[in-house]
């Protein structure tokens, strides 16, 4: 069990529980135990997005970084897909980026990556908490003409923008749509400028909101895990699509013309079909975690493609990707991973592909997702003590139970538990036909494992 690192970097509550101090030893132990075999000075990049404790952050993290005797490269407000490509072109030895993703501002938080641009396993995260708390911490200072120095270097953004210029310019020229309007919904985050800029130098019409980060407004009732307002002003305002990215910018969901709701699994299909189509789909298969909708599942079957599942956290949907050379992937939350291009989710990235799609195929983004149909999902919280989460599997009451349940959809529906790795709970998913059906019996089987574990 690690100590430190969740399912995505090290999240806490910012100068209460992510300190300063928790932060310098983090720095000093990522810089050793990602740069041990290189004979040089190591150079790490720093990005972080705009909430009020990355300042706080980035000094005591590139602190314990020039301790150690790494060079650091700050990169200041950048989203996070954007440190990754960076960190590969420019061959730095390793990355971090200093974010909480969709979490309020409250919250901080640090990720590493690699020096090819990819978030570091858990065995690596493992043995940083192994350095962290062991005496040889200490030793890791370096002394005279040895200690680090830094530079702000907020100019490479540019290149990350060259980026998409380069890919995505020609085919957006190509089929360009005065009428073609772009709701932009930047959750007062790390893409709230860049954003702009792309679309701007690839010239998409767009209409941008929650443009203005004052350190405290980030994701607060905006970007990709609210997407209420987004809905409502694609409707109003007569936009072709609406666009939702998250605090750090690796997700992105999207909201059709009508004002419905575009999620990780239906970018999914979309994207799939086209690359398929186009025959770029690598292995004509496609990667997604166990919490992707049953619907997908049955997109893929009777699209001749082959749907691949991992564990929850795109670190293993990446896993699995680079294992078998595949070249699609992503969550149901919007982190898309096109492995052609950035090997990490990229908002923005998923967004263009997107919009070039429906560019090119002339369709409103409402008759594009009439290719899947998604199921009714319920998702309930079973209250279970920690140390008895991982008893539900060896239950026999609990497992007849869901063995029943899913006897009963014949088919067109599924049950899924799985125990929290963050909270006192065992999650209980299930999907179905009818949404009243699938209530009841998640509630069924909630109330039994509260039951039989209590």
């Amino acid at each position: 069990m690690r100590k430190y690192f969740g399912t995505d970097g090290i999240r806490r509550i910012a100068n209460t529980d992510l300190t300063p101090e928790l932060v310098y030893r983090v720095a000093k132990a990522g810089a050793y135990v990602l740069s041990k075999h290189t004979n040089h000075n190591p150079t790490i990049l720093v990005g972080r997005d705009t909430r009020l404790s990355g300042t706080l952050i980035e000094s005591a993290m590139t602190a314990g970084f020039l301790s150690y005797g790494a060079n650091v490269k700050l990169l200041g407000v950048i989203p996070t897909p954007a440190v990754a490509y960076l960190t590969k072109k420019l061959k730095a030895d390793a990355s971090v980026v200093i974010s909480a993703s969709h979490n309020t501002f409250e919250f901080n938080g640090v990720k590493y990556f690699s020096n090819k641009g990819m978030k570091i396993p858990d065995e690596i995260e493992e043995e940083i908490e192994e350095v962290m708390d062991s005496g040889k911490i200490n030793e890791l200072t370096a002394v005279k003409d040895k200690i680090g120095i830094s530079e702000v270097r907020e100019d490479l953004i540019e290149e990350y923008v060259y980026f998409f210029r380069k890919n995505f310019d020609e085919e957006i020229e190509k089929n360009h749509d005065n009428s073609f309007i772009v709701a932009l919904d930047v959750a007062n985050g790390a893409t709230y400028k860049v954003a702009e800029k792309i679309f701007q130098t690839l010239g998409i019409s767009y209409k941008i909101i929650n443009n203005k980060p004052d350190g405290i407004n980030i994701n607060n009732n905006c970007g990709s895990t609210h997407l209420e307002g987004l809905k409502k002003f694609v409707i109003e305002n007569k936009c072709s699509l609406g666009i939702a990215y998250d605090g750090d910018g690796d997700r992105c969901l999207a909201v059709d013309e009508k004002g419905n709701e575009i999620d990780g699994d239906k970018i999914l299909a979309i994207c799939s079909s086209y690359l398929k189509e186009k025959g770029k789909l690598q292995k004509d298969t496609v990667v997604a975690t166990i919490m992707s909708n049953l619907g997908l599942n049955k997109f893929a079957k009777k699209n001749n493609i082959t749907l691949k599942q991992t564990k929850v956290g795109d670190r293993y949907v990446l896993e699995e990707m680079l294992k078998n050379g595949y070249n699609l992937g992503g969550e149901q939350s919007g982190h898309i991973i096109f492995l052609d291009y950035n090997p990490t989710g990229d908002g923005i990235l998923t967004s263009l592909m997107l919009i070039k799609i429906l560019l090119e195929k002339k369709v409103t983004a409402s008759k594009l997702c009439d290719m899947i149909i998604l199921y009714p999902q319920v998702l309930i919280n079973a209250k279970v003590s920690n140390e008895k989460k991982e008893e539900f599997s060896g239950n026999s009451n609990i497992q007849n139970l869901i063995m029943q349940t899913e006897k009963a959809f014949e088919g067109n529906g599924r049950v899924l538990i799985r125990p929290s790795g963050t909270e006192p709970v065992i999650r209980v998913m299930i999907e179905g036909e009818k949404q009243e059906d699938i209530t009841i019996a998640a509630r069924k089987i909630a109330d039994l494992i509260e039951q039989e574990l209590k």
